[in-house]
């Protein structure tokens, strides 16, 4: 009961329940590992006691918590204080003020930032806390409005080299806001990598979420590269040759994305354009930069540096350079200069690409531009946990725990944040962290925004089975993140597929987070509980936490890879029934599709299970699968011909897709995302989880039906995308001039489409 208890106090969770009604106990070794991240010893009965004493002690001795928080529907709770203790706050500009006795609205009504509260109690006793003042939510999208969903990397123009990059995404979003009236575009994750070769090519697993990867850049577009001279010039052009050829092999000639061999060459062209001095405006710039981001980008500049000399794994470094404030990192720094400019360099040329490419969407007439993505957490053996260790759980990795899609649970490999030294730091490292994404965005997608309230923990040589969840302060972590999205001006998504604890979706509502709904999911079994959540559940991050939804990837209930039981439904038996379009929740993000799943084009002509067949990747017999497909596909179709939203008649992949969408628009959903693949018919999906070297996740380039890849030239010029999105911005017209009393035109059709009905 001791062990029990001391976990308690610390949010770690000594049960869980895998589904409904059931409990199972965690191992007493797991507890004991978890407790130890955390810095309590918990191995023996007297260390257990000792622990708890300590825990009460200092308990009765606080006067204030680590981080006191908030915000006016919830005033913070002062009532431990003793009687006669005054308080006196320092606000964030600089300011004193003196507050007397305590008054925890008078709090609630500071301005909103991070300040400093010092309580003084009778007796001498003091305490200095960070003071969190936070708005009740964060800010809602301007509107309805619909967008593309796109993975960068895939976005190839003729003017890219070898992959997408920041010139292709302002383009687009220059000319898809003008001329299809899009008002977002939503990215994969943009954060800088673990150099390689190989570099991972999943955005879901970076070094760093507060920097982004350079390996972005647009390089034509660095003013210094104007200035070359010389055999520096003729060099540039060779490279810029290179690039060329590189390109072509993607599109005329089926080779995958390369990110290493396009970083090789635009790390020398970076080169050659630092060697460049810089205009006094834009040396001033570039002052301005490096002092505010200060001593964030000096250690990430750092530690690229070093590891360009000892390899990209800083655990394996000397032992005296695996500490940022180290004497020994600090003689290396001083050596390294040059290398440390020329990474924080890239790290403002990249910033400034960014602004251009929000800029361009923003003047293009998008309401909200880009919505940057943020990974569920970074490398074990990246930049982020080399310079913030003390913020990290050593020997422990995120995951999700065993249930009845996936006996065998998940790791993913990322080390967690520790709840109990954000508190201490006044969550400096997650402030600084969402300051920097939301920079120049309209919102911001949380992927698995579960974890902001709780996360499976993993000890380090213990399987997934052994984990346990460690909870999260979710009101501290939803009010700095409504701070930050407030000073921004941006909208937040919340990733909220897959297992989510009662209360959640509830919680993440209330502050103003949008959910995510894919058509797919959302389902109910006609019991209350919605299928959507199951179906989600069993996808949960199977390559990682950004892999969503991998459940329905052969049907309404398809495996993940461990082959687990499909169709999940309550053990009544009962049908999962399609949700109404007025069923949906208004507050979300509304897709047909994600990075994770199938295209709309492959779901409807049954190649997504053709492919998975192929890789050895159904859950049962072929006949199985493809019939639960086809069954699939047909209520899905009758469901759309009975609404009216199929009058294009039978035998019609490129309608169907168009009727998907138009039963999206028929949800109040606030945000309305096209998979930009699926506006082209692309029938490869981006990321098939369960694979690594089966499936060329994350290096594909968005093809046409026949998979020949389609520059960002040629999607501007295509009649089929310009005919759906024609579909998504008529849709829109009319709802914002629609009188709540009218309903919705409908579209007739006379009979079910009869294509794909084969199997």
């Amino acid at each position: 009961m001791g062990r029990a208890r001391l976990a308690r106090l610390h949010g770690v969770a000594t049960s869980y329940a895998p589904s409904p009604g059931t409990s199972v106990q965690i191992a007493d070794g797991t507890v004991v590992a978890v407790l130890a991240a955390l810095g309590v010893d918990a191995s023996t009965p007297h260390a257990v006691r000792t622990a708890l004493a300590a825990y009460e002690d200092d308990a009765r001795r606080a006067l204030l918590p680590r981080t006191v928080v908030a915000r006016p529907d919830r005033p913070p709770d002062l009532a431990r204080l003793p009687e006669g203790t005054v308080l006196r706050v320092e606000t964030g500009d600089g300011e004193t003020a003196d507050l007397g006795a305590p008054d925890p609205a008078a709090l609630a009504r500071l301005p909103l930032g991070v300040h400093v509260l010092e309580a003084r109690a009778p007796g001498g006793r003091t305490a200095r806390a960070p003071l969190i003042v936070a708005p009740d939510r964060v800010p809602a999208p301007p509107g309805r409005s619909h967008g593309f969903l796109v993975q960068l990397y895939s976005l190839l123009s003729r003017r890219s080299w070898g992959m997408g990059d920041l010139g292709d995404l302002a383009d687009l979003a220059a000319w898809s806001g003008r001329a299809l009236g899009t008002g977002f575009l939503q990215l994969n994750p943009l954060h800088a990598a673990v150099p390689g070769p190989p570099t991972d090519p999943s955005p879901y697993r970076p070094s760093s979420r507060r920097f982004p990867d350079p390996v972005h850049l647009r390089i034509e577009h660095i003013p210094e590269y104007a200035h070359l001279t010389g055999a520096a010039r003729l060099r540039a052009g060779e490279l810029a040759a290179r690039a060329d050829a590189l390109r072509s092999e993607v599109l005329e000639r089926g080779a995958l994305i390369d990110r290493d061999a396009v970083w090789a060459l635009k790390r020398e062209a970076l080169e050659l354009l630092w060697a460049v001095p810089l205009s006094p405006g834009r040396r001033a710039a570039y002052c301005d930069f490096l002092a505010e981001q200060g001593q964030a980008l000096e250690d990430h500049a750092t530690w690229c540096a070093i590891a360009e000399r000892h390899g990209p794994d800083w655990r394996g470094w000397p032992a005296g350079l695996r500490d940022p404030r180290s004497p020994g990192t600090a003689r290396l720094r001083h050596r390294l200069l040059d290398r440390i400019d020329f990474h924080c360099r890239l790290a403002w040329l990249t910033d400034q690409q960014l602004a251009a490419a929000q800029r361009a969407a923003r003047d293009a007439g998008m309401a909200v531009g880009l919505v940057h993505d943020l990974a569920v957490g970074v490398h074990p053996s990246g930049a982020d946990t080399w310079a913030q260790q003390d913020a990290f759980a050593t020997g422990m990795s995120i995951g999700a725990p065993p249930d009845a899609f996936n006996a065998r649970g998940q790791d993913w490999g990322l080390p967690p944040w520790r709840p109990d030294a954000l508190a201490a730091a006044g969550y400096a490292p997650y402030r600084e962290l969402l300051r920097g994404l939301l920079r120049h965005a309209g919102a911001l997608r949380i992927d698995h925004v579960m974890g902001l309230f709780r996360l499976w923990w993993v000890p380090e040589g213990r399987p997934p089975t052994e984990g346990a969840y460690v909870r999260y302060d979710g009101e501290a972590m939803l009010s700095v993140l409504a701070l930050e999205a407030r000073r921004a001006g941006a909208a937040v998504i919340g990733e909220d597929l897959g297992t989510v604890e009662p209360g959640v979706r509830e919680a993440l509502a209330a502050r103003g987070v949008l959910g995510t709904s894919v058509l797919w999911f959302e389902r109910d079994y006609g019991n209350g509980e919605r299928a959507a959540e199951d179906a989600a559940a069993r996808a949960a991050a199977v390559d990682g936490p950004g892999a969503a939804a991998e459940a329905v990837a052969d049907g309404p209930g398809a495996a993940g890879k461990d082959g687990a039981a499909r169709d999940a439904a309550p053990a009544s038996g009962a049908t999962a029934r399609i949700l109404a379009p007025e069923e949906w929740r208004g507050a979300c993000l509304a897709t047909v599709t994600t990075h994770d799943l199938p295209t709309t084009a492959a779901r409807l002509t049954g190649e997504d299970v053709a492919l998975r067949e192929r890789l050895g990747l159904l859950a049962g017999p072929p006949e199985r699968e493809r019939s639960r497909a086809l069954q699939e596909r047909t209520e899905w179709l009758r469901e759309l011909v009975r609404r009216g939203l199929l009058p294009e008649g039978p035998g019609d992949e490129e309608a169907a897709v168009k009727a998907v969408h138009r039963f999206l628009l028929r949800t109040p959903a606030r945000m309305v995302g096209v998979w930009l693949p699926d506006a082209v018919g692309d029938r490869r999906p981006q990321n098939l989880p369960g694979t690594w070297e089966e499936y060329p996740n994350w290096r594909l380039p968005i093809a046409g039906p026949d998979g020949r890849p389609h520059t960002l030239e040629e999607l501007a010029a295509s009649p089929r995308l310009h005919a759906l999105m024609r579909e998504l911005a008529d849709g829109n017209r009319w709802e914002r001039r629609r009188d709540t009393s009218r309903t919705p035109p409908r579209h007739r059709s006379p009979r079910a489409p009869a294509y794909g009905t084969d199997g």
